[in-house]
């Protein structure tokens, strides 16, 4: 069984679309569908229960890694794949999972391009086509053996942001045999909205030098949250 979890918050717009398209990508596959939620306002049990064999989780604690976390502890499967809720998986999806798999490796990352054409936007998907500087982010959808996952501690819950990338750089240390997928999930470009592509690159690029020189989890967010402007993280119903 392969177990997708979604980690949410302030995102029923994109579920609505997305979780009817992942039981269509399902049919044929045994999957499960988790939506863990963080802490917020929303009532996604109405979408989820809408769908067959989806359930949610709902995680008191704050984090993306600590939702990610409750979701694997919930999951049946003995392959994970964790998908952010404004990415869209593209047609041979699960078969592309099973296949990575079954063929030497633990884990796999996908390639993705953006919901938007714009010649700057598709410089940057074009690194996610190759191992880089930028492979691992939550956009590219890890799917890892559960057995792997839970080896190397699941996700750092003290790691605020970037805990995708955390992770990653234990797989690398403990030479887990990973793939990237070239078959593109489609990414939303709602962060170009409200953000210059120049300054969300920079922004990108200074996090992860931070990063790999050991900054701090909360230093980081700040950093972010002080260069970035996200409006659609903030609390609505």
């Amino acid at each position: 069984m392969i177990s997708i979890i979604i980690p949410v918050y302030n995102e029923k717009k994109n579920l609505e679309k997305l979780l009817p398209h992942l039981s269509n990508l399902a049919v044929g596959h045994e999957v499960e569908i988790i939506v863990s939620k963080g802490v917020c306002a929303v009532d996604y049990l109405p979408i989820v229960n809408s769908v067959p064999n989806a359930k949610q989780v709902a995680e008191p604690k704050k984090g993306r890694a600590v939702q990610m976390n409750a979701g694997a502890a919930a999951a049946k499967g003995a392959i994970l794949a964790f998908l952010h809720a404004d990415v869209w998986p593209p047609q041979g999806f699960f078969d592309d999972i099973l296949k990575t798999l079954s063929s030497g490796y633990d884990a796999g990352f996908f390639s993705y391009r953006f919901d938007k054409d714009s010649f700057f936007l598709n410089i940057n998907a074009s690194f996610t086509k190759k191992d880089g500087i930028f492979t691992g982010g939550g956009d590219q959808c890890l799917f890892i053996k559960k057995s792997i996952f839970n080896g190397l501690g699941g996700f750092d819950e003290e790691q605020v942001l970037m805990e995708d990338f955390e992770f990653f750089r234990r797989m690398k240390a403990k030479r887990v045999r990973y793939k990237i997928v070239a078959n593109d999930l489609i990414v939303s470009a709602r962060k170009y909205e409200n953000n210059s592509y120049l300054r969300i690159n920079l922004t990108n690029l200074l996090l992860v030098v931070l990063f790999k020189m050991g900054y701090p989890p909360h230093k980081l967010k700040n950093v972010h949250d002080r260069l970035l402007r996200i409006p659609y993280r903030k609390q609505r119903a």
